[in-house]
């Protein structure tokens, strides 16, 4: 569809270019006087004529488009701070488009009504202090409405996050994502950039012990109907968490930690009947442009029941039980609660 529509446009700018040639070559052998050679009628009124079918054929084709693919504008929302945003995205849709189509219809119609003709002289007009207080005040109150609604729906999304939100932790790094969860205390323990290596690749720090049972997952797990809180890192360079669904963008920056809150409304399975594609997933990508494998940062979601959800957080492995050799990083008063809380109380003492 596309391609013919390009095809179109092509041909519709090759005619309009060879009525141009024929127009001026017309004008070229009739015998007209030096004035009118200087303004040739004809070949104003024959561009006004133009201007005014590529008004009828531009709006009747960006019309048609945009009903056509309506659905296709914005991906099914998924969150309960995704309506506003949506109703801003529109908002700001309407205005816009109702100015560019008032603009083009009037100028294109005056390019036709007000050609060239030798029987008629233009006015002139120093200033117009009514019209320029029009084309100033009206846009400044529009854009005045449009910024502080933005900005007053921006401050709820950006609030601080509700006690008990479910908070996960996602850093992103060449060329892939990985996300911590906390362990059975609920909590995110600290990390030390310092602490960084090919194995602890959290930064975890093993002196405080709300990181012993914190377990790492591959796959972006969340709760339907639950406050989320995301805690974004960086690793190397500049990344981007984008989940389209939740209307969630967030840059993941290098040295510093940024965060976005949101609350899912539709598990997967939910998602798969509405869409009625049984294959359809969730997914995380990657919004910035990082290196040559940026298009690979594809990162799977998956939106589930509280109490599914909490059953698989129940089943996952904490990262100091997955590591054990890290234990002889553990401080020796703290080595009996991280061995309880990470699940290692089999381990010898030599452990």
């Amino acid at each position: 569809m596309i391609a013919i529509i390009a095809v179109c446009l092509v041909l519709i700018l090759v005619f309009a270019y060879l009525m141009f040639r024929i127009s001026r070559l017309v004008d070229n052998l009739k015998k007209t006087d030096a004035k009118q050679e200087s303004h040739p009628e004809g070949t104003n009124t024959h561009n006004g004529l133009y201007f005014l079918i590529f008004t009828v054929a531009g709006l009747g084709a960006f019309f048609w488009y945009s009903f056509k693919y309506f659905s296709q504008y914005n991906l099914p929302l998924a969150s309960v701070h995704g309506a506003e945003t949506d109703y801003l995205f529109w908002a700001t849709m309407a205005i816009t488009v109702a100015a560019f189509v008032i603009i083009f219809i009037v100028m294109f119609w005056f390019t036709y009504k007000y050609s060239y003709q030798n029987t008629r002289k233009a006015a002139y007009y120093m200033d117009n202090k009514y019209l320029e207080m029009a084309w100033t005040i009206v846009p400044a109150i529009v854009l005045t409405i449009l910024i502080f609604g933005g900005l007053r729906t921006w401050g709820r999304i950006t609030a601080k996050a509700a006690a008990g939100a479910e908070e996960i932790e996602l850093v992103g790094q060449q060329f892939f994502w990985t996300a911590r969860y906390p362990g059975s205390d609920k909590e995110l323990g600290r990390h030390d950039f310092r602490m960084i290596d090919a194995t602890n690749e959290f930064g975890l720090d093993l002196m405080d012990k709300k990181s012993f049972d914190d377990f790492k997952s591959l796959t972006l797990h969340l709760p339907k109907g639950k406050e989320v809180l995301l805690r974004i890192r960086a690793k190397d360079v500049l990344h981007s968490v984008f989940l389209p669904h939740f209307r969630v963008k967030m840059d993941a920056v290098p040295g510093m930690l940024t965060t976005f809150k949101f609350t899912p409304t539709k598990t997967t399975e939910e998602m798969r009947k509405e869409l009625n594609k049984p294959d359809f997933n969730y997914e995380m990508a990657c919004a910035e442009i990082c290196g040559k494998g940026h298009f690979s940062m594809r990162f799977p979601v998956v939106v589930e029941e509280p109490s599914v959800y909490e059953k698989w957080k129940s089943q996952q492995e904490a990262w100091l039980k997955q590591n054990p050799d890290y234990l002889q990083r553990v401080p020796p008063w703290l080595k009996d609660a991280a061995k309880k809380s990470a699940g290692l109380d089999s381990l010898t003492a030599k452990q």
